[in-house]
């Protein structure tokens, strides 16, 4: 019979929990290869390991369980963590979580779906975005200081010099990384993202973060799926019949791709037929401008989706 392996993994080392004939096991080994190789020897083909995403840390154990032909799960820390709220669990200690993470790897087993590796282009690129995302940030704080410096009424020369060469090597910085990302991306998923931006609406920023966050549409089986993981998924708040809350939709995904997909919607509304309409059947019905770009959005996103994964050029009776 198969066990269930629950791994709570640190930057040093990773706990790991497992029942075996009514007993609960536990180890703690090392997060290097040392560690990796000491795991496997008593995992067995048919065993689960079920391990949280853990920012980066979990990537090397869960690769080399991959090449090894190991079953892996890579779970969301949110959904164990409401896992062990529902289950009223009050300790907190690396054993305590690797026992919850095998427990409910147990209980959602069937609702898993195993890890695969991503290509490394969309590694590259992902970290690449993150380094601009971080420019950005540095460009907004410059840029403030630099207008709060002038509205003193005085800024010595040399000091305004050196914030504005900062301020342009920061945008060519910026510049070179974009260039790099649509040079990769095209490289590697150019059929994809044709597609994806024959679609009324969908730029190359937009076809590019799609292809990453799906890892060239293999992520997904369902675009409800994709729906979910961007945080479209819409939030509603109702009990009983005195109880009607607004509902909203679920921001527990990617907001960088909401953000665009948003942006997208303002001139999918005009060019793209089936977003067309339905934009003028929500506004006619009632609904606010907001929701109405949300649903457009979700619509864009069912697009791609069908899209990208047929690889097929955009038709207007499309979905």
């Amino acid at each position: 019979m198969s066990k269930i392996i629950g791994i709570d993994i640190s930057k040093q080392v990773f706990d790991v929990s497992f029942l075996e004939e009514n007993l609960w096991k536990h180890q703690v080994l090392k997060n290097n290869l040392s560690g990796f190789e000491k795991l496997i020897s008593f995992v067995e083909k048919e065993d689960f390991v079920v391990m949280e995403a853990s920012g980066t840390y979990y990537l090397p154990l869960a690769e080399y369980l991959y090449s090894q032909e190991i079953n892996v799960v890579v779970a969301n820390p949110l959904s164990i963590k409401r896992y062990a709220q529902s289950r009223l669990k009050r300790a907190k200690t690396d054993k305590a979580d690797s026992k919850v993470i095998a427990e409910y790897g147990k209980k959602n087993l069937d609702d898993l779906s195993l890890w695969s590796p991503e290509s490394k282009v969309c590694i590259r690129i992902r970290q690449m975005h993150t380094r601009i995302e971080m420019i950005q940030k540095q460009i907004s704080q410059t840029y403030n200081q630099l207008e709060a410096f002038l509205s003193s009424g005085f800024l010595d020369e040399k000091l305004e010099k050196e914030i504005q060469e900062s301020l342009e090597q920061l945008q060519i910085g910026k510049k070179m990384l974009e260039s790099e990302i649509e040079k990769l991306a095209l490289e590697e998923f150019g059929v994809t993202i044709k597609c994806l931006t024959s679609i009324p609406g969908i730029g190359m920023k937009t076809a590019i973060m799609l292809v990453v966050i799906t890892d060239n549409f293999k992520k997904f089986e369902h675009y409800k799926q994709l729906i979910a993981f961007v945080g479209f998924s819409p939030r509603i708040y109702e009990s009983g019949s005195s109880v009607r809350g607004r509902s909203s939709i679920c921001k527990m995904g990617k907001s960088q791709i909401r953000k665009l997909l948003y942006l997208c919607s303002w001139s999918a509304k005009r060019w793209n037929k089936k977003c067309k309409e339905m934009y003028e059947r929500l506004i006619t019905n009632g609904k606010a401008e907001r929701v109405a770009k949300i649903a457009l959005a979700n619509k864009l996103l069912k697009q791609a989706f069908a899209i990208g994964k047929k690889k097929e050029i955009y038709r207007e009776d499309f979905c």
